[in-house]
């Protein structure tokens, strides 16, 4: 299955922890890293008081499920330091399933295609990098058109490649 996942983080060394998060996903027995979009440096949602965020997206090859695949990312995240915070609030790192494949997945732990993903830039933006063709499974839409619609939220600027 192919995946698409959202990182970011706005504390400490967000690219070095970009690089980190990175790393330890493509470690995670069932997952391969197959591509990565450039890093962009976003503007906060929510609690506005904060850092500016670092964000990217990343294309996954993973045979877990959607439960599974959330509780090793939910492992990184714990094992590099991410500890319970305000909801929107500054963090050390956040890594988000946007989308696998054609799954519609919904419990009270995880929805698939993520709740929030169509409404907000610093996701679209990356992911429109890897995955412009991508179509949402709830709306029919490409990731390219959701990306364009007026109600996406949150300007966006090209940081670099996470790697330089």
């Amino acid at each position: 299955m192919i995946g698409y996942l959202s990182l970011g983080g706005n504390v400490g060394d967000a690219r070095a922890n970009l690089r980190k998060a990175l790393q330890a996903l493509d470690e995670t027995p069932g997952v391969e890293v197959l591509r990565v979009s450039r890093c962009y440096l976003t503007e906060p949602v929510g609690e506005l008081n904060q850092p500016v965020f670092r964000n990217l997206a990343a294309e996954i090859k993973t045979g877990l499920a959607p439960l599974e695949l959330l509780n090793a990312v939910k492992r990184i995240e714990q094992a590099m330091g991410r500890a319970p915070g305000p909801r929107w609030g500054p963090r050390l790192i956040d890594i988000d399933i946007i989308l696998m494949d054609d799954t519609v997945f919904e419990t009270p732990e995880l929805t698939v295609p993520h709740a929030r993903f169509r409404e907000r830039a610093f996701v679209l933006a990356p992911l429109a990098e890897l995955a412009a063709d991508a179509v949402d499974p709830v709306t029919g839409l490409t990731v390219l058109a959701l990306a364009a619609r007026p109600e996406v939220i949150g300007r966006v600027e090209i940081d670099d490649e996470i790697d330089s």
